[in-house]
């Protein structure tokens, strides 16, 4: 079973956006899945600064499917807050990794939401796999448990 800790670590990749109008309810109150969503920009923009972009990943014939998530929603996000999304990899192993994150209100400092997401490694035809050596010595390079 994966560990249940929310815990941040560095390296920490930090990405912000701006709640759009779209991304709320008649409430201006995020909708509760698009956290999922920032969670999945700020974990792409972490790859591709620390490790290699997802495009490269796929054209070597691999994807990275969620394969387990988690939310932990403590407060919202209301239409127009300036967020930071703060996204850490926490654990590489064979055919899988994890990522933890962590959501903030840049105005007040809040911390609205905490998370994780567990991706397998798979190939094109969907079965397990494991990734090339460099890409796998950078995710471990910068994941807590190597």
């Amino acid at each position: 079973m994966v560990e249940k800790s929310l815990s941040m670590h560095e390296p920490l990749y930090r990405h912000q956006c701006r709640v759009i109008y779209g991304d709320t309810d008649s409430g201006g109150v995020v909708y509760y899945a698009n956290y999922l969503r920032y969670f999945e920009a700020a974990r792409t923009e972490f790859m591709r600064e620390q490790i290699t972009s997802y495009k490269s990943i796929e054209d070597e014939g691999f994807i990275l499917p969620v394969v387990e998530c988690h939310v932990r929603y403590k407060a919202s996000a209301l239409y127009d807050d300036l967020l930071v999304i703060e996204t850490c990899l926490l654990d590489v192993k064979a055919v899988s990794c994890r990522f933890n994150y962590r959501i903030i209100r840049q105005g007040d400092g809040k911390v609205l939401i905490q998370g994780y997401t567990v991706h397998a490694v798979v190939d094109r035809t969907g079965k397990l796999a494991k990734l090339p050596g460099t890409i796998m010595e950078r995710l471990q390079k910068n994941s807590v448990k190597p």
